[in-house]
């Protein structure tokens, strides 16, 4: 068994644009709908081996459509895009919570390099 904080709560916010998460060390992160859409653990978006991770364009606008447990160490988010095969553990929630702007620096930076815009 691990010390990382678990999650007590998860609450999407009324306009759907952000997941807020409580976790059990009273701790409390607000993770925008852009972000966890681009930075989904699925395989479509991190690819299925080395060098395969996908930029996703075009989410500013995304919201979150459907949350459902996944046993009792993740959920799946589903998104007004469509995309629904994200399974964000609560370790992938915490790590979002202290490092997500780091990581979608790096996405903006990707969309940049690419010619790619988040509208």
């Amino acid at each position: 068994m691990t010390d990382q904080p678990w999650p007590s709560e998860l609450k999407v916010s009324k306009d759907r644009r952000s997941l807020t998460v409580v976790f059990d060390n009273g701790e409390s992160v607000v993770l925008p709908a852009e972000m966890l859409r681009v930075l989904s653990p699925s395989a479509e978006v991190q690819g299925h081996g080395p060098g395969q991770k996908v930029t996703v364009p075009g989410k500013r606008n995304v919201t979150i459509a459907n949350m459902v447990a996944t046993g009792n160490y993740a959920v799946r988010i589903a998104f007004s895009d469509g995309h629904d095969s994200g399974i964000f553990t609560w370790t992938y929630l915490y790590e979002l919570g202290h490092k997500g702007l780091e990581k979608f620096a790096e996405y903006e930076a990707e969309l940049a390099a690419k010619g790619l815009s988040r509208d």
